[in-house]
């Protein structure tokens, strides 16, 4: 089985988180967060990309909007070892009926520079929005990597650009991780 095959992509309904990202990333108490490769924002809109070891990422997703979710962040797996690639948003642009339009492109690029994955115009997070665009939400674009002991050893590389067709913004974040 290729590395296609052993990506779980998962739809997986948007819940909130009690941060906001409305003019970029910021810490519950306001204060800004810098923005790096796999967290971006532009024009009011807001997206980050998490690499997590956390098998049990969703459940810490799946609490009371009051409480934080903490994922460990990994840059390495060893074979036989998971990782699950998590996409955020905030702040999606809404149509009259509260509608969003977001998709994700998303690529994986193995060490050889060979692509392993791509895929473009996945509807990641269109949904009927009924609270606060400003809080932030797991878009359906979940990916889980396993390390099969005949994968290529070195570095991967994952983009995903995501796209708020309201608002016309498109976001190009990206993480890598070192398989051993």
């Amino acid at each position: 089985m290729g590395n296609i095959g052993k990506l779980l992509l998962a739809l997986v309904t948007g819940l909130p988180l009690a941060a906001s990202a409305q003019s970029g990333w910021r810490q519950i108490d306001g204060t800004p967060i810098a923005e790096t490769e796999a967290r971006q924002s532009r024009d009011g809109f807001s997206a980050a990309l998490v690499l997590t070891p956390d098998q049990n990422w969703q459940e810490k997703w799946d609490t009371p909007p009051e409480t934080i979710p903490h994922f460990s962040e990994a840059d390495e797996v060893h074979a036989g070892g998971e990782l699950f690639l998590l996409t955020f948003l905030s702040n999606p642009g809404l149509d009259k009926a509260r509608n969003t339009d977001v998709t994700c492109d998303v690529t994986m690029t193995r060490p050889d520079g060979s692509t392993s994955l791509a895929q473009a115009d996945i509807p990641c997070f269109r949904v009927t929005l009924p609270g606060n665009p400003e809080n932030v939400y797991l878009t359906g674009l979940v990916m889980k990597y396993v390390a099969e002991p005949a994968d290529p050893r070195g570095t991967w590389t994952v983009e995903v650009v995501v796209t708020d067709h309201h608002r016309g913004v498109s976001l190009p974040l990206g993480a890598s991780f070192l398989v051993r």
